[in-house]
């Protein structure tokens, strides 16, 4: 009596050719971490970048380093959407992003909401209030370029991303994170800078390059510097990810 062979489950290629652009299923585990970590920065960044920041001169230079309240936060949106992008593909990352944003604005027209309400009539009051319009009432500005900034850039970045990949399959994922991270953070710099400038008090055109130089260079050496992890952390979740790993064989088998 022949007894039935049991069928080898499928595992991933450890080496050969790309097996094609694999992504994983928006559905499993990872997906709904990474956009509300997404959505949180998208937000607190639009809260912060209303406030401008300055360091003062380089000594020598008279070059003033100026920025914003949430320019610590704002790399970590790229780094969330080249994982994004890199594991769940261009789609799931422009869900994510107009899903950032959406929250974004809902939170800049309830700030809005909150300034129009009318204040306890009391000194307290009235300082609150006027506190809350300082703080709160630039937000929307500082949403719109972000919107307008991030869109592009982001859009720009995991256009990349993904056509790179569609190229090379699952290798040279270093080489797609040094060359959409630059590009898409220029485009979004120039962008942000020049809607957000007026919200965080920036007046002449020198200020506005400063600005803009600034941020640049310190987005995009953030991103740099966060290499490592955020390919390690990418490699990890398509180890861990089994959509991710059943779709992979099956494009290696294919």
């Amino acid at each position: 009596m022949n007894t039935p062979r049991t069928p080898t489950p499928r595992t991933a290629p450890t080496s050969g050719g790309p097996a094609g652009a694999v992504y994983a299923d928006r559905g499993t585990s990872h997906f709904d971490i990474l956009l509300a970590a997404m959505v949180t920065v998208v937000v607190l960044s639009g809260i912060g970048a209303a406030k401008g920041v300055s360091f003062g001169t380089v000594p020598g230079t008279g070059f003033e380093i100026l920025t914003d309240g949430g320019f610590f936060l704002f790399p970590l949106a790229y780094v969330l959407g080249d994982i994004v992008t890199e594991l769940y593909g261009p789609r799931a990352a422009r869900r994510a992003i107009l899903t950032s944003f959406a929250v974004s604005i809902l939170a800049s027209i309830c700030y809005q909401v909150i300034i129009a309400l009318p204040p306890f009539p009391d000194d307290y009051g009235l300082a609150k209030q006027e506190a809350l319009e300082l703080a709160l009432g630039p937000v929307w500005i500082v949403v719109l370029a972000g919107l307008a900034g991030f869109l592009a850039g982001q859009t720009l970045n995991s256009l990349v991303v993904s056509r790179m990949k569609r190229r090379t399959g699952e290798r040279g994922l270093v080489a797609r994170l040094f060359t959409s991270s630059g590009l898409g953070e220029l485009v979004d710099t120039i962008i942000f800078c020049s809607i957000a400038a007026t919200a965080i008090g920036i007046t002449t055109l020198e200020q506005w390059a400063e600005y803009t130089i600034l941020g640049f260079v310190y987005k995009v050496a953030v991103q740099y510097a966060m290499i490592p992890v955020t390919s390690a952390v990418i490699r990890w979740l398509k180890r861990t990810d089994p959509t991710y790993q059943a779709r992979l064989a099956d494009a290696a088998t294919a």
